[in-house]
């Protein structure tokens, strides 16, 4: 009897003991999950911010690039004579609507007729912008969204003075249209998305190329205050519901740092994204209660601890095979970014000094030409000492930067070189290939082949869809240096970080033949 008063007591004292612990250890776990919650929540608002921060400094870096006219014309007016004034600012026109988002451009000198680049051959918009030089003579910038026919442009006008007085205003529109096309590349996969707008709520950019034209306020829960800050914010913050995504979004909204404009931006995060983290705190921390209360009977203890040194064998293996994944991928990195840049050390002295040579003999016997080649060295090294993120440019840029190439190469070598670019598929543009492909090439030519007047050396360019192919014929030369195959093994090294392997070199008996495969980083 006493035993049997004994037992019970001692199971029923178990039983408290117990409950007592499993309440202790609900109280403990629902006490850490709201800790941890407002936690995750201030974390959650912290990483929004700061993705926030990032992505309107990214946009106004981008719209920034636009207004590189504005710093190369007074450039311009320091150093250009006045009689030579026009056919200079004409290159840098030139050069400007090989932009496909330019969808015109202008200038005119003091009180002289305006001088169109692109769309010059449209007398209606010529008579247009006559009009609207006419009345914005006395404006020094001017930044402003008009609709152009059927189409939303962004027009961009300034005026400049140079020392002796002389008065240059430039202007040029971009097409919203294409504007949308070519953001919707940057920064794509963020799990966010932006709009911009200027002062009166015209909508410049949005995800939705519907919306570009038309008034935000009138189409989101976006408002005129919305756009006033106070000194200790420069931005706002609201929970808003999405004109894009028809759910609710956390907004920020702050002013866009492009000079000349009054434009601003909105950064959306979709609000359930951090719900649901705050939602998936709450759930592990149920579940560590639900774990912690089965910890208490002695049955499961094993089974857990079990289970549990298993799981973290698991991912300690897990770990050790990513790590070694990535430092796989960075030595493939870094091998490509040492050739690189002994391909650079190698090009850049052996470069500038026969450019400066070629400079020196074309200052007095043509004036003109030597001063187009020395804007086009200034692009080249501009170009060469700003690799891109990755080591891959677009087929666009490179043939940009190919075309000052050759001429500084032509103006050196006059009719000795012949150069052909062919384009036979215009979708491979928007694609990328190695940095500093085709001057690789194109050095490799000229270094190891004979160039004369009676037997030119003939490079050809051909852009397919998905590859370029560069073709020149040899005349070897007699006592050559043993070629270090910097150039080649950069190229090589670089596709293989892409994981492509049809990059090939061949040389026949009259023909050296390179296919550069086109990367396509979108897919």
């Amino acid at each position: 009897m006493k035993f049997k008063l004994k037992y019970t007591t001692t199971r029923r004292a178990f039983l408290v003991y117990g409950i007592i612990s499993i309440l202790l250890a609900g109280i403990s776990v629902f006490v850490l999950s709201n800790l941890i919650t407002k936690i995750t929540e201030k974390s959650n608002e912290e990483m929004a911010q700061r993705n926030f921060i990032k992505k309107q400094e990214l946009v106004s870096q981008e719209f920034s690039k636009f207004l590189e006219p504005q710093r190369q014309i007074k450039e311009l007016l320091k150093i250009s004579i006045p009689r030579e004034l026009v056919s200079n600012i004409s290159v840098v026109s030139a050069i400007q609507a090989t932009d496909s988002l330019v969808l015109h451009n202008w200038f005119k000198i003091d009180d002289g007729k305006i001088h169109f680049g692109k769309g010059e051959n449209e007398i209606t918009y010529q008579n247009n912008i006559n009009r609207f030089v006419a009345k914005n003579k006395d404006l020094t910038q001017n930044s402003s969204i008009i609709k152009e026919g059927n189409q939303w442009v962004w027009r961009c006008f300034f005026k400049l003075e140079s020392t002796n007085k002389t008065i240059v205003r430039y202007g040029y529109d971009i097409n919203l249209k294409a504007l949308h096309n070519y953001f919707s590349t940057v920064d794509e996969k963020a799990p966010n998305y932006i709009f911009v707008f200027d002062q009166n709520g015209i909508c410049i950019f949005h995800p939705d190329i519907l919306f570009i034209g038309q008034n935000i306020f009138k189409i989101s829960n976006l408002k005129p205050p919305d756009t006033l800050f106070n000194k200790d914010k420069n931005f706002i913050k609201r929970i808003s519901l999405s004109e894009y995504l028809k759910l609710d979004v956390i907004r920020f909204t702050k002013k866009l740092d492009v000079q000349g404009s009054d434009w601003y931006i909105s950064v959306n995060f979709p609000k359930v994204f951090a719900d649901e983290n705050v939602n998936l705190v709450k759930k592990y921390a149920t579940l560590i209660y639900l774990v912690t209360t089965a910890m208490l009977l002695f049955i499961f203890y094993l089974f857990a601890r079990a289970n549990r040194r298993s799981y973290l064998e698991k991912a300690q293996l897990t770990k050790e095979k990513n790590s070694l994944f990535l430092e796989n991928e960075k030595i493939i990195k870094e091998k490509a970014l040492i050739q690189l840049r002994q391909l650079k050390e190698q090009i850049n002295p052996h470069f500038l000094f026969n450019s400066l040579n070629s400079l020196y003999m074309l200052i007095d016997s043509d004036g003109k030409i030597a001063k187009k080649f020395t804007l086009n060295l200034s692009r080249i090294y501009r170009y060469l000492i700003d690799p891109p993120e990755g080591n891959i440019v677009s087929l666009n840029q490179e043939l940009l930067f190919i075309e000052k190439y050759i001429f500084l190469q032509q103006t050196r070598f006059n009719d000795e070189l012949i150069f052909t670019i062919k384009i036979e598929d215009e979708s491979a543009l928007s694609k990328s290939l190695p940095y500093l492909s085709f001057q690789i090439l194109v050095e490799n030519a000229i270094k190891h082949n004979l160039a004369t007047h009676d037997k030119p050396l003939h490079t050809q360019i051909i852009v397919e869809k998905n590859k370029v192919i560069v073709i020149n014929n040899l005349q070897k030369k007699p006592n050559t240096e043993p070629s270090t195959k910097f150039g080649l093994n950069y190229l090589r090294s670089i596709y293989d970080y892409y994981s492509k392997n049809n990059f090939e070199v061949s040389e026949k008996e009259e023909t050296f033949t390179c296919i550069l495969p086109l990367i396509d980083i979108h897919s």
